[in-house]
């Protein structure tokens, strides 16, 4: 059942003056790449390179440390071989072997921008109106119009296509699950990690994970504050007129355009969602607040037709 519409939603709109702040025990969170460049010089250093014969990613660990990793072949979902990479870590003067004969690179995914077709449902744009009109009390959005983690949808949705863009602070100094850590919880339920995991293997509960389902197929993640895309193709879980499920959720998901789950079931809902149980309920979009400074743009879907839905879930 659709939740109740509130008539006069009170919103919040929050400045992005502090563009750093400090995480505890984190060292500096910065939300805005200009002044990441500025106050940071690691920033500029870390991020992408290539030529035809290998890639190489570069990661700021924070007071001029880097880890690097080569792909043979080239980049992530750009050309790697699948063979094994190899890591050191250095300072930027220990590491500059690695980057001989290799350029920077700045990668961006081809569904970035994309416009909502007509049949689409837009619930955020950076305007006022789809922010106030799909979005629940204690959403909040910067003065620039990026809407900011810790958001649940009004609409909720049962199959559908959905796009989301998102960006990932930038914090050389944390690790691991406080580095840039949200998620995308599908129908409120079945989470699909959002985290600074540039440069690590890919795992469930790293960026494009899907927490005890299934890793990504490929690590597709970007450096932090590249704005990067989610495109997830959703059929909701079946159930009987008894409450029995009779078939799995299923989810193809696109990182950054490449494809890191496809048609993939899900074996049930993923804990710390707004939806504690699978049921036959259309479920919200909720974009997790891990405490981290996560900033989404461009967010819209398509409902699926019920035949679309039958024939996909057969």
């Amino acid at each position: 059942m659709r939740r109740p519409f509130l008539n006069v939603l009170p919103f919040a709109f929050i400045a992005c003056g502090l563009s750093a702040c400090f995480a505890a025990d984190h060292g500096p969170a910065y939300v805005d790449p200009e002044v990441a460049a500025e106050k940071d010089p690691d920033f500029l250093f870390q991020g992408e390179y290539a030529n035809s014969d290998r890639g190489v990613q570069v990661i700021a660990l924070g007071d001029g440390q880097f880890r690097t990793v080569t792909y043979p072949g080239g980049l992530p979902g750009a050309g790697w071989t699948q063979k094994e990479r190899r890591s050191r870590e250095g300072t930027r003067e220990s590491l500059a072997s690695v980057l001989e004969g290799v350029e920077r690179v700045e990668r961006q995914s081809d569904t970035l921008g994309l416009a909502p077709p007509e049949d689409a449902i837009v619930l955020f744009d950076g305007t006022k109106e789809t922010f106030t009109q799909h979005w629940r009390d204690g959403a909040s959005m910067t003065v620039d119009g990026l809407l900011i983690q810790g958001a649940t949808t009004i609409d909720e949705m049962q199959d559908f296509q959905l796009h989301l863009e998102f960006r990932l602070p930038y914090m050389p100094e944390a690790r691991g699950q406080a580095r840039g850590n949200s998620g995308c919880y599908v129908q409120g339920r079945y989470e699909i990690q959002m985290l600074d995991s540039f440069g690590l293997g890919p795992k469930d509960n790293e960026c494009g994970g899907i927490y005890q389902a299934s890793a990504p197929k490929l690590n597709m993640t970007f450096p932090p504050l590249t704005w990067q895309t989610y495109d997830i193709d959703f059929q909701a879980a079946r159930f009987d007129d008894a409450g029995k499920k009779t078939a799995p959720a299923k989810v193809t998901v696109r990182h950054n355009g490449t494809i890191i789950h496809g048609n993939l079931s899900l074996p049930g809902n993923t804990p710390g969602g707004v939806m504690k149980d699978e049921s036959a309920a259309p479920g919200p979009l909720f974009l997790q607040n891990h405490g981290d400074e996560v900033r989404y743009r461009n967010i819209w879907f398509v409902p699926a037709s019920s035949e679309d839905s039958d024939e996909q879930q057969s």
